[in-house]
């Protein structure tokens, strides 16, 4: 990814924060010769090394496991982003940009095909986005029956992140007081994404 040194963000914990609050990814890997993609959701573990692990599962069905296993592949992690007006700098001899946040992780694709290492995966990741609800599903709701033959029917995998790239493109190569008129000119949109470009670029003047 192309990070002009002002927008580069190094910190891994702010990466990994990232990636846990926006953890529905892209993963592309090489599939005859061509780019295969798939949007998952990926689990973080922070603590399996430096980097960290991504964990994931697929569908059975899905040809981009059958060649991504042994492979480098990068998964991108997306989060708001917003077209930024000229108008809003109140200057001269500016043009449009866009701004946004994204990190990419890199790493070696593992396949897991274990019937009790996919029902671990399936299970955490059900945690992972039940744990919040007023009253959590739980994978132990249906038969045991159909659970497995939801698991014969997918694939997991682990991705060991060898390389992490954070970009955090917010107006920070203009001067404060542009950047609190671009801040205002996002936050009167009135729109979600918009509205959270306007609050990370006020986060990132504190």
């Amino acid at each position: 990814m192309y990070i002009p040194a002002s927008f580069q963000e190094t910190d891994i914990d702010k990466q990994h924060d990232f990636i846990e609050q926006h953890s529905f990814a892209t993963l592309i890997s090489q599939h005859d010769s061509e780019p295969i993609a798939s949007h998952l959701p990926l689990l973080l573990d922070r603590k399996s090394s430096s980097n960290g692990r991504l964990i994931g599962h697929m569908a059975r069905a899905n040809p981009q496991w059958q060649s991504a296993a042994g492979q480098q592949v990068l998964a991108i992690f997306h989060g708001p982003h917003a077209y930024v007006s000229p108008s809003w700098y109140e200057a001269h001899n500016v043009v449009p940009t866009w701004n946004y946040i994204a990190v990419h992780a890199y790493g070696l694709f593992r396949l897991i095909e274990d019937h009790g290492r996919l029902l671990e995966i399936v299970s955490q990741t059900v945690r992972q986005y039940e744990s919040g609800r007023p009253q959590p599903w739980s994978i132990d709701s249906p038969d045991p029956e159909f659970i497995d033959k939801l698991l014969s029917a997918i694939v997991g995998f682990e991705i060991d992140i060898e390389r992490l790239e954070g970009k955090w493109k917010l107006n920070q190569n203009h001067p404060p007081e542009r950047r609190e008129k671009v801040i205002r000119g996002l936050r009167e949109t009135a729109r979600h994404d918009e509205m959270q470009i306007g609050d990370w670029m006020d986060a990132l003047s504190q």
